[in-house]
Parts: structure tokens; C-alpha cells; sequence
């Protein structure tokens, strides 16, 4: 007889898109997804506004019965039956909303960008290490079985040494007279929410380049990049334009990162324009096709086998009872497998490298003159801070 899944007990923090597409993929079947060691449970979700927003959420994601809606984040990390929290709020609140958490002895599965500074992020995995709790950036496209393939393929040899990654993640929201089409106040432009395109977007265009350039090196030779960085800024002081290149010498390798929100890297949404990422070594090259956060499909070409393109559909699985499936449950997953195995990071995402992205980003940010508000960018926690009450 086969054993039962290990089942985890989630609470949700904040209730936007994000958190409800995240909810309704852990809301799916697991075996959907041809899973069955692991099973994910809905205990709580909580709103900083009211409890009415919670529970309108649990109506909009179609949550089960008996799911529970507060009004505060204080009452969903006092909640004993939530074993993991998912913070889903934007990323200036990341590191505030993570300590809360964390200090109330809960695991935390926290949305990506990790959090708007590097000290930030060490001060999260200092707090995990010292109080002995489960902590991922929740990085999902990591998590997808073509990620994970063309991981392998790498470190395989199959196109060479890796010489040189070159990835795009770019939405165009360019309008008349070269103002955006974005209110000044949308998350993607507001300093005030850590706006910009290399927080919200460009950290795709880095996952690729750092899940294949340092991810995959040895730990007997793990070198950090040596980081340039350039910016255009947008009205508000955002970034909205960004371009950096991650260097490694002692590798011999490079990446070049891009984001903007004035020009869509597919620009038809056919991917006819070509691939979002390209993967390049001395015998040949993986071609990802886009969007650079839920990519589909790859392809290898060979210099031996001219005129020749190995094309291979990564299609995401849908649960047919619930007619979706996104692709976020494979990040849920690996926090249940975790949890259950005792390990407090995740090998795939570990927190070493968590901080030395975000190290990586500060440094571009930094070059491009960006900054953020100190409410935003502090390292101290604050449990009555407005960006754990909801009192702004």
C-alpha cells in the first residue's frame, strides 16, 4: 500500500493576482502534475485591509470550506495551524512581512524580488538560521521541469562550456510622448513599492543568467560576478529601462541581462521574434523561448549538425477538475518536499544564492542612481511597521 503524501498547511499573505494564482495552482490536484509524495492544504488567508478582502479572495480562488479569512497579518502568523507562510506582497514589504512571520516560528515561501536590499536579505536568512525555520525566495520558473532539464543539459557538456547567456524580459507599456501607460502609482513605477522593471521583471532576465552561470559551478570554484550595470530612469525615478552584464572571469563567462518596460521582448506574443534567452557554448546553443518567467518551449542547435533544431514542448499540466494550472505548484512542492525532509533551503535555490542576486541587483541599482525610501530599504524590523499593519 502505497504511503500517504506529506501534507502542508499553508496561509497566505495578501490577497492580489499574485497571491491568487499562487493559491488556485496549490489548490490543484497534485497528481494532475503526476505528483503523489506531496499534498498542500489552504488553512488561512489574510488581507492588511479587511477581512472582507480575504474572504472575498477565498470566493475568487473557489477555496474549500472551512478555510479561514482574517483582517491582519498578525492573526494569520499567530494562527497555529499555518505551517508555511506565502508572502505575496509587493516587494518593498517583503523584508517586514518575512520577519513578521519568521518571529511568529513560521516557515515562509516569500515572492521574489527576495527583497529591495542585500542587508535586507542576509537579515532574513539570519533569522531563519536562528530560530531553525524553512525560508525560499519564491523564484518558480526554477522550479520547472524545463529548467530543471536544461539545468542538466548544461552541466552535461551537451553545447560545451557555457561561455556566454544573453536573456531578455521586457513588456512594452510605452504611450504617447514618451510617458508610460502606466499610472504613477502602479506597483511597476512607484518608489514607494520598490517600482521598476529590474525588481518586477529584469530578475527573470537574471534567474537565467545566474541559474546557468553560477548555479551550475562547482562549489570547489563558486565565484560571485563581477556586475555593470545601466540605466534609464522613468519620471518617477523607477528604473524603466535596465541592462547589466554579470561577469566571471575565473569561468570565462559573461551574461547580459535586459528589462524595459517600453518594448515587449515578444513583440507579436508568437515568440516570432525569436527566443528570450540563448545559452551559448563552443558547440552550440539552447534556445529559450519566451516569456522568460513561464517558458514553454526550448530548442538546441548543434555545430555538427547543421541546419538541424531539436525542438521540445514543455507544456504546464492542468488539473481538468479545476480547468488550471500555472505552473507556481512545482515552487509549492519543493517547499512541502523540504518541510518534510527537514531541510531549511532549498538546494535549488539555496539562500547564499538568494543574497548574492540581490547583491547583484542593488549593485546595477546603485550604478543607475536608483533609490528607494527608508521605510522601504531599512534592515531593522518593525512589527508595528506600516508595512506589516496596513496603517499607511
Amino acid at each position: 500500500m502505497a504511503s500517504q503524501p506529506h501534507t502542508v498547511k499553508w496561509g497566505i499573505m495578501a490577497t492580489g493576482g499574485i497571491a491568487q494564482t499562487f493559491t488556485k495552482d496549490l489548490l490543484t490536484n497534485p497528481a494532475s502534475r503526476e505528483v503523489s509524495d506531496v499534498a498542500h492544504k489552504l488553512v488561512a488567508v489574510a488581507s492588511s485591509s479587511s477581512k472582507d478582502s480575504a474572504t472575498s479572495f477565498l470566493s475568487k480562488v473557489n477555496a474549500p470550506d472551512g478555510v479561514k479569512a482574517y483582517g491582519s497579518y498578525a492573526e494569520l502568523v499567530a494562527d497555529p495551524e499555518v505551517e508555511i507562510v506565502y508572502v505575496a506582497t509587493p516587494h518593498s514589504h517583503h523584508f517586514q512581512n518575512t520577519m513578521l512571520a519568521l518571529e511568529a516560528g513560521k516557515n515562509v515561501l516569500c515572492e521574489k524580488a527576495f527583497t529591495v536590499t542585500a542587508s535586507q536579505a542576509r537579515k532574513l536568512v539570519e533569522t531563519a538560521k536562528a530560530k531553525n525555520l524553512f525560508l525560499m525566495e519564491a523564484v518558480w520558473t526554477r522550479y520547472f521541469p524545463l529548467s530543471i532539464k536544461i539545468r542538466e543539459l548544461v552541466q552535461s557538456g551537451v553545447i560545451g562550456p557555457v561561455y556566454r547567456v544573453i536573456a531578455d524580459n521586457s513588456f512594452g507599456n510605452d504611450g504617447p510622448n514618451g510617458t508610460l501607460t502606466l499610472p504613477d502609482e502602479n506597483r511597476m513605477v512607484n518608489p514607494d513599492l520598490a517600482g521598476g522593471a529590474l525588481l518586477d521583471l529584469g530578475i527573470y532576465s537574471l534567474t537565467w543568467l545566474m541559474q546557468i552561470l553560477y548555479h551550475c559551478q562547482p562549489e570547489a570554484v563558486k565565484e560571485k560576478p563581477n556586475v555593470v550595470g545601466a540605466i534609464n530612469k522613468y519620471t518617477t525615478g523607477a528604473d524603466e529601462t535596465t541592462t547589466f552584464i554579470v561577469q566571471f572571469p575565473k569561468h570565462n563567462s559573461m551574461g547580459i541581462g535586459m528589462t524595459t518596460l517600453r518594448i515587449a521582448t515578444d513583440v507579436d506574443g508568437q515568440n516570432t521574434a525569436g527566443p528570450a534567452i540563448k545559452i551559448q557554448g563552443p558547440l552550440g546553443e539552447i534556445q529559450v523561448m519566451g516569456p522568460a518567467y513561464k517558458p514553454l518551449q526550448y530548442k538546441i542547435i548543434k555545430k555538427d549538425a547543421p541546419g538541424k533544431v531539436e525542438v521540445v514542448d514543455c507544456p504546464v499540466p492542468e488539473d481538468k477538475e479545476r480547468s488550471w494550472g500555472h505552473g507556481m505548484f512545482w515552487e509549492a512542492d519543493e517547499c512541502a518536499r523540504c518541510l518534510r525532509d527537514g531541510r531549511k533551503e532549498s538546494a535549488t535555490l539555496p539562500w547564499e544564492e538568494s543574497i548574492t542576486i540581490m547583491e547583484v541587483m542593488e549593485s546595477v541599482l546603485k550604478q543607475g542612481d536608483v533609490k528607494y525610501p527608508d521605510l522601504i530599504t531599512t534592515d531593522v524590523y518593525d512589527p508595528k511597521s506600516p508595512l506589516n499593519t496596513g496603517n499607511q
